[in-house]
């Protein structure tokens, strides 16, 4: 009796050494702040995880970063209007998934909108409106139509001189699928790559339940309005109150119509779910530019995604299969 009870004792003793916890880093990548959070038995265990999702987000950056004076990105802006350029199947790939969502939010998304970063800044650096022709200028040089692709080479070619291409409103959701992939891989159960706010989720918490995101409340950014349970799929919320820049008394946001080269207006927030953390960065921000009507009805018309918009009245609209109950 007395072995049996030491016995009891002894393998309760060891399911508690094994019971699985979140482990979380924070750290900043891309430029950004990101918080990795894997589910393991210990912590030695989780940072060798960590460590390899750091590496892979670390690689993904150098791949399409046009700050990088070495990457594969900033050589296709450097040759635009010359030659193209032969990239990784990588690159390749995400440009032509990037150009899809082009076409399907009729431009609201387009990676060449980085064509106009020196029109509008929002660090603090801006002291007067750019002017119409400045922007005009710029404009002329956006269009993901004169990305031209050639699949059998790998090739990219900006057809305008002094076209660029950037990730900004696709790579932290790209990023953040790869590290969620690798770590699936490597046999991490649970966890969350949350990538300066774009969520990607897979398993479940310890005790069972779902991952629960909340959605910042626009007019007060230290508290959230909702709380919503995510599994196995990414939210991401672009949102005007995050950067902007105010003339003559009014707020411009960093959120740019590429068409056009005007801030956006009329949205405070926008929060969109789907299966990859890729292509709901990219969709919130063009739903940002497209408006509550056209953005729901392009939302409502794809399968396994779903937003949750709210206006600068404090409206709240959603797409047809999210309920979401408010804090």
């Amino acid at each position: 009796m007395r072995y049996a009870l030491l016995l009891l004792i002894f393998n309760f003793s060891v399911s508690l050494c094994n019971a699985q916890q979140p482990f979380k880093r924070i750290l900043k990548l891309m430029g950004s702040r990101f918080e990795i959070t894997v589910v393991a038995n210990d912590s030695v265990q989780a940072n060798k995880y960590i460590n390899l999702a750091v590496t892979e987000i670390s690689r993904i950056e150098k791949l399409i970063s046009s700050w990088d004076s070495n990457s594969q990105t900033t050589e296709i802006n450097r040759n635009a209007g010359i030659k193209p350029v032969k990239v990784d199947r990588e690159l390749f790939e995400l440009i032509e998934r990037s150009i899809g969502i082009s076409k399907l939010t009729d431009g609201a998304f387009d990676i060449s909108f980085a064509s106009m970063d020196k029109i509008w800044k929002f660090d603090g650096s801006m002291v007067e409106m750019p002017s119409e022709e400045s922007v005009k200028m710029a404009v002329a040089k956006v269009g993901f139509k004169n990305i031209e692709l050639n699949a059998e080479n790998s090739t990219v070619f900006l057809k305008v001189k002094g076209m660029k291409i950037g990730f900004g409103a696709i790579g932290k959701g790209y990023a953040a699928d790869k590290a969620k992939a690798l770590l699936i891989e490597k046999g991490v159960e649970a966890g969350i790559i949350n990538a300066s706010g774009d969520m990607n989720t897979w398993g479940k918490q310890p005790n069972g339940q779902e991952w629960k995101v909340a959605i910042t409340n626009p007019f007060e950014k230290s508290k959230a309005f909702a709380l919503l349970p995510i599994t196995n799929g990414a939210v991401v919320t672009s949102g005007n109150y995050e950067k902007q820049v105010t003339f003559n008394g009014k707020v411009y946001s960093h959120i740019i119509d590429p068409r056009t080269g005007s801030p956006s207006s009329g949205l405070l927030s926008v929060t969109v779910f789907a299966p990859k953390a890729e292509i709901a960065d990219a969709l919130a921000t063009a739903i940002f530019i497209m408006g509550v009507d056209v953005g729901l009805n392009l939302i409502n018309q794809l399968p396994k995604i779903e937003c949750v918009i709210i206006d600068e009245k404090g409206n709240i609209f959603t797409s047809n299969n999210i309920k979401i109950d408010t804090i």
